[in-house]
């Protein structure tokens, strides 16, 4: 687990002054860590039982406008209070805030004190449990990727977000001359998240002139998404105090490369890979065939839980490194779903689609849901794809925008049966609000192109 704080080791902490101040953290829609410091000895007496929280956290968009048309909090609901639960397995130090340990917790109805099920943590946790009926244990990792800048966000704010500046000025992918000259922020970010419990394993530069990625070890699905938003969190805030910013972005300036965050996920029975079988193609299992099969018959329909913004869908561009096909491949890059660890204890599978926008419980929820489904129906495998996916013809592609994806979404049975109605109609709501915002926002390429000539 994340965790690597006992409440009887905070207590003590606290006790000798080393720790004064708690967080305790909700995951909101986008992924982001919302909740409340609080002074720990405060947490320690009481608040680390529960505390409460505004509903109105699960209907806000990227700026917290409380957006109408759900189901679950409005005006003509007064927006009334959600309980906030720490669990405690996720308590662990945040090394970079000085004295302050930090905790994630679930959403829980204020009247009935069951999960609500709308919460990403939730969603990603009833995906677990149905595996988990099914025998499997489920096995994932995230790679994460963003852009690092010399300035600062507030220098970002003060010039309107134009012409930043990332550290590197050439692509520095793989390069360790290249990474040495941002070892300022980036060992810190490593040395930080791995103090905070987070298993760490390196840090890299990507494929664009300032691009990083960092990556963490696998590990059961839920704890992979609770430290794939530490990671994010923690990169940001120690990038901040070095004077320095990041984007998560999927695309921030259309004449570079996106970010992704690539999803790597294998099902584990009685302590072995269910995904191995020597016998098979590749080593790949007959489970394992059926789970990919599920990833890809339902692969257009859970892109929005990958790519949840209209700029999601910018990333996708040929000869990126994003895949425009959902297709499946043997270690081959631009494939939709590649797959890893052939012939070993260690094969995976890897759906590239994803950007570093998503939201990592319902990511990782929406391809478990997939995947299983393809194992409860026992779904054959097409055959595999090889060559160039970006110049295919006739083969299954990734939806081209996020109204084509909110379709899919809001149209997709299995979903349905899987997460149930409530969340699919709430997120689709989340998708035609974006919709809606950017339809009426005039930008700045339209300021360029028509203010003159139009």
């Amino acid at each position: 687990m994340a965790g690597n704080l006992t409440f009887e080791a905070l207590k003590d902490e606290v006790e000798a002054g080393r720790i004064d101040t708690v967080v305790l953290a909700m995951i909101d829609m986008q992924g982001r860590l919302m909740g409340k410091r609080f002074h720990a000895r405060n947490f320690i007496e009481s608040s680390y039982n529960e505390t409460h929280c505004c509903n109105y956290l699960l209907t806000v968009d990227m700026d917290m406008t409380p957006v109408p048309g759900y189901a679950s909090a409005s005006w003509a609901g007064g927006y009334g209070d959600y309980v906030l639960k720490p669990d405690m397995a996720t308590l662990h130090r945040v090394p970079w805030l000085e004295g302050t340990a930090m905790v994630l917790g679930d959403v829980l109805d204020h009247h009935t004190h069951e999960e609500v099920a709308i919460s990403p943590r939730a969603i990603l946790k009833k995906q677990v449990a149905r595996a988990k009926a099914m025998g499997f244990d489920v096995m994932m990792a995230t790679e994460l990727e963003f852009f690092l800048f010399e300035q600062s966000y507030a220098q970002l704010r003060d010039q309107n977000f134009r012409d930043p500046k990332t550290w590197g000025g050439y692509n520095i992918d793989y390069s360790i001359f290249g990474t040495t000259k941002e070892e300022e922020v980036m060992r810190a970010v490593r040395n930080g998240l791995f103090g905070a419990g987070i298993p760490v394993e390196c840090s890299k530069g990507e494929a664009e002139a300032g691009q990083e990625e960092i990556n963490a070890k696998y590990s059961d699905a839920l704890d992979a998404a609770d430290n794939h938003v530490i990671i994010k969190n923690g990169t940001k805030e120690i990038a901040f105090q070095k004077g320095r910013s990041v984007t998560f972005m999927a695309k921030y300036d259309h004449r570079r490369a996106g970010s992704s965050a690539h999803i790597h996920q294998s099902l584990w029975k009685d302590g072995q890979p269910a995904f191995l079988d020597p016998r098979g193609t590749h080593g790949m299992s007959a489970t394992m065939e059926h789970y990919l099969a599920g990833l890809l018959t339902h692969a257009r329909e859970i892109t929005y839980f990958l790519a949840p913004y209209v700029n999601s869908y910018k990333r996708f561009v040929v000869g990126m490194f994003a895949p425009t096909k959902a297709v499946w491949s043997f270690d081959n890059r631009t494939a939709g779903f590649r797959i890893c660890g052939e012939n070993t204890k260690g094969i995976r599978i890897e759906c590239r689609i994803g950007g570093a926008d998503l939201n990592p419980y319902l990511a990782l929820a929406s391809q478990l849901a997939a995947g299983l489904d393809g194992i409860a129906r026992k779904l054959p495998l097409e055959p595999v794809f090889g060559g160039d996916a970006y110049h295919a013809a006739d083969v299954r592609e990734v939806p081209k925008s996020l109204g084509e994806a909110a379709a899919l979404l809001h149209g997709s049975a299995m979903l349905r049966a899987a997460m149930g109605d409530a969340v699919v109609d709430h997120y689709t709501r989340a998708a035609t609000w974006e919709i809606e915002e950017q339809n009426r926002v005039v930008t700045d390429w339209e300021l360029q192109r028509g203010l003159e000539r139009a």
